[in-house]
């Protein structure tokens, strides 16, 4: 009887897994054709969506060809692993064969987690397969059939089960059982070891779904199971309790003993994958930027910079300790060091400037939301307390001198003769590559060491759609900078920054981006109302949102004032330092009523300059790109411009090889040889010795 009613439950509980996966999948199929409904009627989608499909997470193991510029300046170390990439695509496509096939078929259903038993009778059921065809088959019958299929199996599941416990004790079938499932996890290990070094494994929301309501069913029917062997077996229940109260030491007790131990190494399997399941049920994507560029082969360092007011910035490099050229980068606003080394070996500058025979160094602007700072008893209001001015005149200044004590200290070790040779001057150039909020914070930087009379350290500047003038927003930003400016008093108490505040809501938005990806509908609709947002813009919102550096752990941040000082600067129609609100504030520091109007001081500017628009970008339109070279032309700066077909996230997340050639192109125009420059300095010294003498 007791047989009997677990052979039930045992079937009941597939069918009820059977029957809440379809529901769950079906609502899915509903909202991923309704939002497929909606994207056809919403305007400008066809511009919007342009260049989504390079950002799928798919995995593939196509290795990407290398750019024409590229060719012979990558180290052989990279040649070796783009080789091997290439040289993998065969044997790992037929892994990836029936994946592919099911995902473009299905088109919105992503594999589900299933549970130990059924990944081992789908096991033993592949294996048992002739060919392709009867797959597909079977995959059609059974969806058609599913109720029919339902009933027979629970009838045949009742035959065997009756059949084989009258053929085969069950000591016999429980010592078999563990070989066949430990093998078969072996097998599903290993395939997921490879899975993970391959490609993103983050779980979305359906698929926790899926799994939350299998864990969920388990432990409802094992309830159930045991509260009718309490019901079916009230002797043995007695028994039990009998030993918990009075324990002794009998020979029946023994017995039960030494088969309890001999049961244990079955039940501990199950306990281990209980454990794999919860432990892995917050599956993120919570890479580093460390992480990113290990994996890739490349030399890692932190450094940890303190700045004057107290802020913990991280300085991330990829060192080459001998090198006498270095490349600084420096993100833009809600983004970090991460977007430099997102797009792999071959897309990605920080890789490419490295691979040319740069020392790199990528870095962070405060602004995290795990607030690291010199006072760990730091208030929020207090952290967030700070505008573009902190970028411009602490985080930079601070970077920028690390890198210089750095590299200095380094080259005098490996090179003495180095400050004897520059008669103690800066032994090394350092080229700045800064994109959006950075570039204005790199500009603001060099202008105000220039009016300090300090050295700024920079050999040339490199400025991706840089910020500062926004004279030509759209509507949006206009709305926006009209709420901020009116209500500035009462929200900055209320709201000292803008970030997910909860780790619980963070790790949502990372597991809402990967759902983006795998119903390309619902992610289209997102894409095209988040484009809407900030004017049309076509760049790819949705797949900067699956970035790691947006996990649960931590994210960059935007405070208020950064946002406030971004307004002032679109209603001034100035590149100006931020407004404090008073003629006496700003006169204490900036010793004139009126914030200092940093156009007015381009020809501070001593080194040339490279400002680069994108025709797409709506966020920061050419034109106000094009005021900074006006201004700075009028200056009499050594500054050029020029205009890419990209939007305004393709300057640091694009996949194309264009930006990137004349990106490299234009620091190359620093690589001038340092050992050169010496030797023709020495030559000089001596005719002018030998003439004078």
């Amino acid at each position: 009887m007791q047989r009997l009613v677990d052979n039930v439950l045992a079937v009941t509980k597939e069918s009820v897994k059977t029957v809440t996966y379809e529901s769950l999948n079906n609502i899915v199929r509903l909202i991923n054709g309704v939002s497929a409904l909606l994207l056809t009627i919403l305007p400008g989608k066809a511009n919007i969506l342009e260049g989504v499909h390079g950002w799928e997470i798919r995995p593939t193991f196509r290795g990407p060809r290398f750019p024409r510029w590229m060719e012979n300046g990558v180290s052989s170390f990279n040649q070796f692993i783009h080789e091997l990439s290439v040289d993998s695509d065969a044997s790992s496509s037929i892994d990836y064969s029936s994946e592919e096939e099911y995902s473009d078929d299905d088109n919105i259903c992503p594999p589900s987690p299933l549970s130990q038993s059924s990944r081992a009778s789908r096991a033993s059921s592949f294996s048992r397969n002739d060919g392709k065809t009867m797959g597909w088959i079977r995959l059609i019958l059974s969806c058609i059939l599913l109720p029919a299929k339902t009933l027979l199996a629970a009838v045949s599941h009742l035959f065997n089960s009756s059949d084989s416990s009258s053929a085969r004790g069950s000591l016999s079938a429980e010592s078999e059982k563990p070989s066949h499932v430990s093998s078969v996890k072996k097998l599903h290990n290993l395939k997921d070891h490879i899975i993970h070094r391959t490609t993103d494994r983050r779980r979305g929301v359906i698929e926790d779904l899926h799994l939350a309501i299998e864990i969920f069913i388990e432990a409802l029917f094992d309830i159930v199971q045991k509260a009718a062997r309490c019901l079916l077996s009230p002797l043995e229940v007695i028994a039990i309790l009998w030993r918990w109260f009075f324990p002794c030491s009998t020979g029946s007790d023994d017995i039960r003993g030494s088969r309890s131990d001999a049961s244990a190494p079955e039940s501990e399997p199950a306990e281990t994958e209980n454990g794999t399941i919860f432990h892995h049920s917050l599956n993120t994507d919570a890479r580093t930027c460390q992480d990113v560029i290990t994996e890739l082969g490349y030399p890692y360092e932190a450094i940890h910079v303190i700045t004057a007011d107290g802020y913990v910035l991280l300085l991330e490099r990829i060192p080459r300790r001998d090198a006498r050229k270095a490349v600084y980068l420096q993100h833009g606003i809600l983004d970090s060091s991460m977007g430099w080394v997102s797009n792999g070996v071959v897309g990605s500058p920080a890789f490419a400037a490295f691979d040319q025979g740069y020392d790199v160094f990528l870095g962070n602007f405060r602004g995290l939301v795990s607030r690291e700072h010199n006072d760990k008893n730091i208030s929020s209001q207090q952290y967030w307390r700070y505008s573009i001015n902190e970028h411009g005149t602490e985080d930079i200044p601070a970077m920028i001198e690390k890198i210089y004590q750095v590299k200095t200290s380094e080259l005098k070790l490996s090179q003495p003769e180095i400050m004897e040779e520059t008669d103690n001057n800066q032994p090394f150039k350092l080229c700045a590559i800064c994109h959006s909020l950075g570039g204005a914070a790199m500009l603001m930087y060099v202008v105000t060491r220039q009016i300090e009379e300090k050295p700024h350290r920079l050999s040339r500047l490199i400025l991706l759609s840089p910020a500062g003038f926004h004279h030509d927003s759209n509507i949006v930003f206009t709305l926006v900078e009209y709420i901020f400016l009116t209500f500035a008093p009462v929200m900055a108490p209320l709201i000292p920054a803008f970030y997910i505040p909860t780790r619980f809501f963070r790790m949502l938005l990372n597991k809402l981006a990967r759902d983006f990806h795998n119903y390309p509908a619902v992610g289209g609709v997102v894409q095209t109302l988040m484009s809407y947002v900030v004017g049309g813009d076509s760049s790819n919102w949705v797949g900067v949102l699956g970035l790691p550096h947006y996990n649960m752990n931590d994210m960059p941040g935007v405070s208020f004032n950064v946002a406030l000082h971004l307004a002032q600067m679109k209603r001034s129609g100035k590149f100006r330092m931020y407004d404090y609100g008073s003629a006496s504030a700003n006169l204490e520091v900036y010793g004139s009523p009126e914030p200092l109007d940093l156009g007015e001081y381009y020809r501070f500017i001593n080194i040339p300059v490279d400002l680069v628009a994108g025709r797409k970008d709506t966020v920061i339109k050419p034109s106000m790109v094009r005021k900074h070279y006006r201004l700075m032309k009028k200056s009499g700066v050594n500054v050029s411009f020029n205009e890419l077909e990209y939007a305004h996230l393709d300057f640091t997340f694009s996949h194309n090889e264009e930006l990137l050639a004349y990106v490299m192109s234009r620091v190359l125009l620093v690589d001038r040889d340092p050992k050169r420059q010496i030797s023709e300095k020495s030559m000089k010294l001596k005719r002018k010795g030998q003439s004078s003498s």
